[in-house]
């Protein structure tokens, strides 16, 4: 689907750059935008190698595990088809938890191995059961805690406030998933969507052999309690005395930005609150995390040294994609086709505060991730990171996950064809998650 995308951005290039006479000025996009994809990739080199390395002390620290405790309630409540001992509930509590706290490399194998288990109580084979469409839809919602690799991104096009977008992700991603929930759950109980009552024998060729088919989790397992280690008593006095340090400190900073003078009039605390909402997220979690860190016994340096190097190669990776999705939309905009589709459509955005031009953002998301990173991207160094647009387009990227491709991954392991209300449960978290990003970004950060 993605490759059909991607051609007819392409064509559509040609034609209007044609049509328009700027045939010149779209062949100069092409290889500008493709220099432009590589430079913004060793610019992200860095930044990815810090947020995997922070990422790697929440996962030694064994916050994963706390997390769990927290979601298990919850998730019996949700699934009751799934007994609170079977290994598919403990896979899918793993599987949300580490996507909760940015750590895809765990997700992926959990969620994949919960879906087997789910199958496992599925009684029609090769059909979606209730559980497992609404498993998917919680997991495209992608409730998300630490945005991290959208922040990276911001952070590399030069973003004034990188993690300005903490907030707003935080209220769209949970829209997202309440939506994702209520829609599976009612969708469930249409009668269009109902299960076949009887499969025949065609059902069992869909099965997959587990033994074959499951992933090897046992690393990422080992990871979920920590490294093992505990903070000695000196370590944990440190801790506790550079905790209340830094919370003193930013309690300085609050007071102190509430009586500055803007415009001939002092601030104020929303004024200082807005403030730490839009500029101060960032901070709070580079400190926030390296302090866990050190109160569990992490030793931060060098587990931020060994994530840094996956963050380096997951860098590299994504410049292949970057290079091919910003020379597509750099054409379409040197043609003048990407403001002309934002003129068509404008009218209808308008109607829910939507800037035309995050639209394609919203329409790739649930397509492709990386097209949509590289969407994000472009949307960014066109319009600026901190502009409203690009506050948008960063919140939209972290608000959701990449539907079909979830899907398709997922139901593939387990050889399921009929998804029933699945599609429409995690389509409607997409639409959800995208129109509470416009309106979580004009509400706090516009």
């Amino acid at each position: 689907m993605m490759n059909g995308i991607w051609v007819a951005m392409i064509i559509g290039a040609l034609i209007c750059g044609a049509l328009t006479g700027q045939l010149n000025e779209v062949a100069l996009a092409s290889t500008k935008s493709a220099g432009d994809a590589v430079e913004l990739a060793i610019g992200l080199v860095g930044v990815m190698a810090l947020f995997l390395g922070l990422m790697q002390v929440i996962q030694r620290g064994g916050l994963l595990r706390s997390v769990t405790r927290v979601l298990r309630p919850v998730l019996v409540w949700l699934f009751p088809g799934v007994p609170p001992d079977h290994p598919a509930m403990g896979m899918m509590i793993l599987n949300m938890t580490s996507n909760m706290l940015g750590l895809a490399n765990a997700a992926t194998p959990f969620g994949i191995k919960a879906i087997i288990e789910l199958n496992k109580l599925n009684k029609q084979k090769g059909t979606a059961s209730d559980s497992m469409a609404l498993f998917l839809a919680i997991n495209t919602s992608n409730l998300a805690l630490i945005p991290s690799g959208v922040i990276g991104l911001r952070a590399s096009l030069g973003a004034s406030a990188p993690g300005s977008i903490f907030f707003t992700t935080l209220v769209a991603t949970s829209v997202s998933t309440i939506v994702a929930i209520i829609a599976a759950k009612s969708l469930q109980r249409l009668p269009v969507f109902a299960a076949p009552k009887d499969l025949g024998k065609d059902a069992a060729v869909a099965v997959v052999d587990d033994a074959t088919k499951a992933p090897d989790t046992s690393e990422v397992e080992v990871a979920i309690d920590g490294d093992g280690t505990r903070a000695s008593p000196f370590a944990s006095v440190i801790g506790w005395v550079l905790l209340i340090a830094v919370v003193a400190a930013f309690a300085y900073a609050f007071a102190a930005r509430s009586e500055v003078i803007e415009n001939g009039e002092a601030v104020g605390i929303f004024g200082s609150f807005k403030t730490a909402v839009s500029q101060w997220p960032l901070l709070f979690i580079i400190g926030g995390i390296l302090l866990y860190g050190v109160l569990r016994g992490v030793q931060v340096y060098d587990v931020v040294v060994e994530g840094g190097r996956e963050g380096f190669q997951i860098a590299l990776r994504i410049i292949p994609y970057l290079v091919a999705i910003l020379a597509a939309v750099g054409m379409l905009r040197a043609s003048g086709g990407l403001d002309l589709m934002v003129d068509l459509i404008s009218p209808v955005t308008n109607l829910i505060g939507m800037p035309a031009e995050t639209l394609p953002m919203a329409l790739l998301r649930p397509l492709s991730g990386s097209g949509a990173y590289g969407v994000a991207a472009e949307a960014m160094k066109a319009h600026g990171p901190d502009s409203l647009i690009g506050q948008i387009v960063s919140t939209m990227q972290g608000s959701t996950e990449t539907t079909f491709y979830v899907l398709a991954v997922y139901f593939g392991a387990v050889g399921v064809h009929r998804v029933r209300h699945t599609l429409a449960a995690c389509l409607a978290a997409d639409v959800a998650g995208a129109v509470a990003s416009v309106w979580a970004c004009r509400l706090m950060l516009g």
